[in-house]
């Protein structure tokens, strides 16, 4: 995009040129903090469902005066000649039809049409004006109409696509339901069995996914582009959701484990165990793989809802230990949350690491983990330090 936007300011400059970008993320923001670093002063709409039906990226389209779309993928050596300093008025004239505007639908009237017709089709379109239209307020709606869509055909891969996108986004939000992430995965999986071919689609889950199977690091450019817009004297994008741990990891070709393994914090099971302060919930990308393959394992651990309970940041940070499996791989045995500054905080902690499946491995691998840390009381002021024990399981493809 740099090299594009480089390539036509000076036609945008004078008028004989247009540009308009068209982003596939799943989080706009960060599509904006890149545009401000690199100073794209076009607009840039958002696609995260993949309307568009691209199936790679950049994809770049020259379209004339008319509408008419006079070619994709265009050189920009020879852009100019062929398009820019062309003159397409005699080639075709205007369509007297005027466009039909775009406004947001009558919801009603969409759904009555999808359970008259009991079409994938058109309960597919119903979901994707959800999406597009709908905002956080009719997501849990849409991800309903996509999985209606998908059960009435098992070929959409479009669908289970945009249901992961729907599913990822109600995660991120004060609505997700407890497997969201989960869900999310396992559509994109679906949607990729699919259509092999689609790049925009395996990219969200290597987004997620281990190093080895990386094509470059996501989001590693974050806060290099952050403070070079400071530095101009300009303040960054606000970024909601931040990336971290494997968005912004590097690829690897092979899987490295630790060389000195740490002692484990609770060998004995001294620790009390947790009933009802933290919840967690644990994501495995991909969700399934062939033996010998590698996956990454996030945990999210949440201070329950409806509580008074917060983390006590004055103690030590919360400390996941992963125990060991027979002729199973782990990155990291014992891995720290970053902790915030205040002393009093309720916010999500996430921890990750990645595991390597042996490679005669023919039935689903279970691997214990248990996390420690420190929670208080707003109530009583109680603090305690608690264990929280859960499992990973790591399922193969067939």
């Amino acid at each position: 995009m740099p090299v594009w936007h480089a390539t036509t300011k000076p036609w945008v400059r004078t008028g004989k040129l247009i540009v308009l970008g068209i982003t596939q993320e799943q989080h706009p923001e960060r599509c904006r903090l890149f545009a401000q670093w690199k100073q794209f002063d076009w607009p840039i709409l958002h696609d995260p469902i993949n309307v568009l039906g691209s199936s790679a990226v950049p994809l770049f389209v020259a379209i004339d005066e008319h509408g008419i779309v006079r070619s994709t993928q265009p050189n920009p050596k020879t852009l100019a000649d062929e398009f820019v300093n062309k003159s397409f008025l005699d080639d075709a004239k205007p369509d007297a039809v005027s466009p039909t505007p775009m406004y947001p639908p009558k919801w009603e009237d969409l759904k009555a049409a999808a359970e008259k017709q009991s079409s994938g089709v058109v309960w597919r379109s119903y979901a994707d004006a959800l999406a597009l239209w709908g905002g956080d307020k009719r997501v849990s709606d849409a991800i309903t109409a996509y999985r209606k869509a998908s059960a009435l055909d098992a070929r959409d891969s479009a669908s289970r696509f945009r249901l992961g996108v729907c599913l990822r986004r109600r995660s991120e939000s004060p609505a997700r339901q407890p497997d969201d992430f989960r869900d999310a995965v396992e559509a994109w999986g679906a949607a990729l069995d699919l259509d092999p071919n689609q790049y925009i689609w395996r990219r969200r889950i290597q987004q997620y996914g281990p190093r080895l199977d990386k094509p470059y690091p996501f989001y590693d450019w974050v806060s290099e582009a952050e403070t070079a817009i400071r530095t101009r004297g300009e303040q960054p994008v606000d970024l909601p959701i931040r990336p971290d741990g494997s968005e912004i990891a590097g690829p690897t070709k092979q899987f490295a484990i630790e060389k000195n393994v740490p002692k484990n914090p609770d060998p004995n099971g001294r620790v009390t165990r947790d009933t009802k302060a933290v919840s967690v919930e644990v994501v495995t990308v991909p969700n399934r793989v062939k033996p010998g393959e590698s996956v990454r394992v996030h945990l999210v651990f949440r201070v329950k809802p409806g509580t008074k309970l917060h983390w006590n940041n004055e103690a030590d940070a919360l400390q996941l230990w992963v125990e060991g499996a027979n002729g199973v791989a782990v990155s990291e045995r014992l891995i720290r949350a970053e902790q915030p500054k205040e002393a009093v905080t309720d916010e999500e902690r996430r921890v990750g690491f990645e595991v390597k499946i042996p490679a005669d491995a023919t039935a689903e691998i279970t691997l214990p983990v248990f996390a420690l840390y420190h929670i208080c009381d707003d109530m009583s002021g109680q603090c305690r330090y608690l264990r929280l024990d859960c499992t990973v399981e790591l399922k193969l493809r067939k």
